[in-house]
């Protein structure tokens, strides 16, 4: 898969045993292949209407799919795994969502998984948002059904936040039902801090190393309550968003103001760093209620690896142990790409692997589409 962060290919070699709630995972070999250089902004370009073409989407899908073809052919050979070992592949996609005046809400996965199960000699499941948003949801987030397989507890209400380009959480209350679940993007992850990075440093530093540059400044509160009128942080949930609303627009305008306000390069960092937080803090003090809290909150994705954002966290959200998911035993940075191949898995056994809770669908729906080599 690659998510929102635009920075390459999350590739995991999964062991699934069983399906549904009998699911157990075991993660044979992960790894994270960047992007060749001129990919990134060839990527983004696709998502503003005023830079997109017909003719460079329909490449692009084909090269992405080569990609992602590439990263699983390199990742079973660096491991010693035979092609035949593998039965399929869940591919997620390259998410390009539309922009602008849109009438029928819809969205586009690039990275053709005909390639993909044609140069590895898999059979391939990709597109799994589609048949969600055909029954009306949003298509997103999926990762609310495997989260609850994985997570769900009798005693404990666990949160489950991942920290992507944009920041989502899913919320499984004690002892609940599927229909219990709650889930929704909480707003900007990493996307504005790593925007900010890369202009102020002249593109030497994509994002905030451990956090070390917004530990060094000083975040400017009077901005973060200004930057949290924005409308997305008052919708209620099912809701998501992406670049097209948190993207670099958006960032280079916070950059602007945070100049305007004589702010440091370090504290302008951390001021994006903190908005982060506290529209985490704010998602979860609107809709998880305060008679059910979240005991543990298990952190995954790049934002996991900010030290600051942590420690915010931890400051934050207090009566909730904020841990890393690795303390749960499955890896923070491969979780997402575990996440689809268990939906890959449920798809294969006919399963529904979406929550209409989660997602606003009308109906569970069996996601993705079938590609034999």
């Amino acid at each position: 898969m690659s998510g929102t962060s635009v920075d390459g290919i999350d590739a995991a070699v999964v062991e699934i045993t069983g399906h549904g709630l009998e699911t157990t995972v075991n993660l044979i070999a992960f790894e994270t292949f960047p992007f060749p250089p001129d990919v990134p902004q060839r990527i983004l370009a696709l998502c503003h209407p005023d830079t997109s073409r017909v003719d460079e989407i329909c490449e692009m899908n084909f090269y992405i799919g080569y990609l992602f073809a590439e990263a699983v052919k390199h990742i079973l050979q660096k491991n010693g795994i035979p092609t035949s070992d593998i039965d399929l592949i869940g591919s997620h996609g390259r998410l390009n969502e539309p922009q602008g005046k849109i009438k029928i809400p819809s969205t586009l996965q690039i990275g053709e998984p005909a390639v993909i199960a044609h140069e590895t000699g898999i059979p391939t499941i990709a597109d799994f948002r589609v048949a969600d948003m055909a029954a009306g949801g949003q298509g997103a987030p999926l990762v609310a059904y495997p989260d609850y397989l994985l997570f769900h507890d009798s005693v404990k209400t666990m949160g489950l936040l991942n920290i992507g380009g944009i920041a989502n959480i899913t919320v499984l209350p004690a002892n609940g039902s599927f229909d219990s679940v709650s889930a929704a993007d909480t707003g900007p992850g990493n996307m504005c801090i790593d925007a900010v990075v890369s202009e102020i440093t002249d593109g030497r530093e994509r994002y905030d190393q451990a956090g070390q540059r917004a530990a060094q400044g000083t975040p400017h509160q009077p901005l973060i309550d200004e930057w949290l009128n924005h409308p997305f942080f008052q919708l209620t949930p099912p809701k998501t968003t992406g670049r097209e609303m948190f993207g670099h627009t958006l960032a280079m305008e916070c950059l602007a103001a945070c100049r305007k306000h004589s702010l440091s390069d370090n504290d302008s960092i951390a001021t994006l760093t903190e908005l982060t937080v506290q529209t985490i803090a704010l998602y979860i003090s609107q809709f998880v209620p305060e008679k059910n809290p979240i005991d543990t909150l298990y952190v995954s994705g790049g934002g996991v690896h900010n030290q600051t954002v942590m420690q915010r966290l931890n400051e934050a959200l207090v009566g909730t142990a904020v841990e890393p998911v690795d303390n749960s035993g499955i890896s923070a940075d491969a979780k997402e790409a575990i996440a689809f191949a268990i939906l890959a898995n449920e798809s294969l056994h006919g399963q529904a692997g979406n929550l209409p809770s989660a997602t606003g669908a009308s109906m569970r729906k069996i996601l993705g589409k079938f590609v034999c080599p």
